[in-house]
């Protein structure tokens, strides 16, 4: 979602990828129907994590930041600067899986994971520089 989000509001002034502690192969249908209601685009996306990326040839010291959204991803990025050096920010975000009973509370639930991180990423990096104004 964090990515999405992202490249809506920033383009490609930042590469960004985003990546978890474990690979859960397929982003949940919430997070994409929230997306899609801000116009981004998440049903394509593949998510992988942190091994996978090292496994597949990125190398981890060509980034500047890592921006963790769990205590989980916190620690494995902690670790991971052990040997790169980058910088890591954790943001306690709602996770919103297993939030509320029925299809529309837990869209709401998503809906204010989406904005908690959008919030966030303006607070972060400034005004959205790829919106159209």
């Amino acid at each position: 979602m964090a990515e999405g989000l992202m490249k809506q509001l920033y383009g490609h002034d930042a590469y960004i990828q985003s990546a978890g502690v474990r690979n859960d192969l397929e982003i949940d249908g919430f997070a994409i129907a929230v997306c899609a209601e801000l116009g981004v685009e998440l049903s394509r996306h593949k998510s992988r994590s942190f091994d996978e990326m090292q496994d597949w040839g990125d190398d981890l010291s060509s980034y500047d930041l890592v921006i963790a959204l769990s205590p989980a991803s916190q620690r494995r990025a902690l670790d991971l600067t052990r040997t790169a050096h980058l910088d890591v920010e954790y943001w306690p975000i709602l996770d919103p899986t297993g939030i509320g009973e029925g299809r529309e509370a837990r869209l709401v639930g998503y809906r204010q994971t989406r904005d908690q991180i959008r919030e966030r990423l303006i607070a972060r990096f400034g005004e959205p520089t790829n919106l159209p104004k």
